[in-house]
């Protein structure tokens, strides 16, 4: 080998742990995954699988943010960086005989439908398009062919709809 050639062999190896260096670390990713959700990999209520290994995430200046928007997933979050995952969770196992309450909509009932937000309150009348029961998410139609949404049953039987802060 040529001189030339042993020098850009010896700077390409050197440069190798500089780059790695640039990357987010997933094993400690994964460890305060599940430090903070008290669970680890495959567990109920931890992650479901291990980060891909694939990902090249910016390494974050500081502590990324967890959030969980919905007990389905987490959301891992480097602002500074520009990147956010979202990781499967095992959901927990729940009491069968308490869990389950009783519909108090079916399926073809007409419903009352709210709106509520800050300084306001709308409601009109839709069509339950399932069953609900108290705390359900279900779909629901107004008159016609309008889109149907969906919106959370409350114990009176009517359904709310979220989003409007």
């Amino acid at each position: 080998m040529t001189y030339f050639r042993h020098l850009i062999l010896a700077s390409a190896l050197c440069a190798a742990p500089a780059v790695a260096q640039g990357f987010e670390d997933l094993d400690v990713l994964e460890a305060r995954i599940a430090a903070t959700l008290g669970a680890g990999i495959g567990q109920p209520g931890g992650a479901m699988r291990p980060i891909d290994r694939r990902l090249k995430l910016a390494a974050c200046p500081g502590a990324p943010a967890l959030a969980m928007p919905t007990p389905a997933y987490a959301v891992v979050e480097c602002e500074a960086a520009g990147w956010r995952i979202h990781v499967p969770l095992v959901r927990t196992a729940a009491a069968p005989a308490a869990q389950k309450a009783e519909p108090v909509i079916r399926r073809g009932d007409q419903v009352e439908m709210i709106a509520e937000g800050g300084g306001f309150s709308v409601s009109t009348l839709a069509t339950a398009q399932q069953d609900g029961a108290p705390g359900d998410r279900i779909r629901v139609r107004t008159e016609g062919k309008a889109t149907v949404v969906t919106a959370e049953v409350d114990a009176g039987g009517r359904v709310i709809l979220s989003r409007f802060n």
